[in-house]
């Protein structure tokens, strides 16, 4: 099984969860505008990342928690 390019990982302990793109360390968010800035730095127009983040994009597999939780685990 080929891993999408975008993962945002489980929440860490203390809240916020690793985001990876093609399998590099990209930061931590605490909320979907952290996922967004972080695509956006990474070449990402911001409408399209906005859309990958608010859809069910197959671009990107939330890892632990639901999509959208950035809570402590």
């Amino acid at each position: 099984m080929i891993e999408p390019p975008i993962i945002v990982h489980r929440p860490l302990g203390r809240g916020g969860r690793h985001v990876t793109a093609l399998g590099q360390d990209i930061g931590v968010a605490y909320s979907d505008v952290d996922v967004i800035e972080f695509l956006r730095q990474s070449g990402i127009d911001e409408t399209d990342a906005e859309a990958m983040v608010d859809g069910d994009s197959p671009e990107i597999e939330w890892q632990g928690a639901p999509a959208h939780h950035y809570g402590a685990a």
